[in-house]
């Protein structure tokens, strides 16, 4: 379509074609699946983010859109779109967190299956009980392995 003059020249104007809005992909549940999500809202009081992610998808379960989700939980449209997606993609385990980034544990099962095991099974040659320097040296680790390993343990 030609429209505005530039210094006698037609400009081209395209024309505004909205694009039509995505589907959104229908949110299904068992009979099942629905209690247990109610079950969430009404129990979790220590674990909100579960809670929260149950009402998105009960939410988008009765029809709604993300924004009016979103409106309605005092969310971004983003995060209703996420957990609806996440939920039709995986079902119930998609609500759950999934592993964050960071650095590889440097300490292995069978370390701290040792340091368990001496700690709680055998005594030192001449004390009473283990030091965490000591443990440490005999090991061939570092005092604040052991003493790391102890505090997740409560030793």
């Amino acid at each position: 379509m030609y429209g505005l003059t530039r210094g006698g020249c037609a400009v081209h104007v395209p024309e505004c074609k909205m694009q039509p809005r995505a589907r959104l992909k229908p949110v299904t549940l068992t009979r099942d699946e629905q209690e247990q999500l109610e079950q969430w809202v009404r129990d979790c009081q220590g674990c909100r983010p579960l809670a929260l992610r149950a009402r998105i998808v009960l939410s988008c379960h009765a029809g709604r859109s993300n924004r009016d989700s979103a409106k309605r939980l005092k969310v971004t449209a983003q995060t209703v779109g996420k957990w609806r997606a996440r939920f039709v993609a995986h079902g119930m385990q998609g609500l759950a967190d999934q592993p964050r980034s960071g650095a590889p544990r440097s300490i292995s099962d069978a370390l701290v299956e040792a340091v368990l095991a001496k700690t709680l099974h055998e005594k030192p040659p001449d004390a009473a009980r283990w030091s965490s320097r000591r443990l440490a040296a005999t090991l061939g680790v570092s005092q604040r392995t052991v003493l790391r390993i102890w505090h997740a343990f409560g030793i």
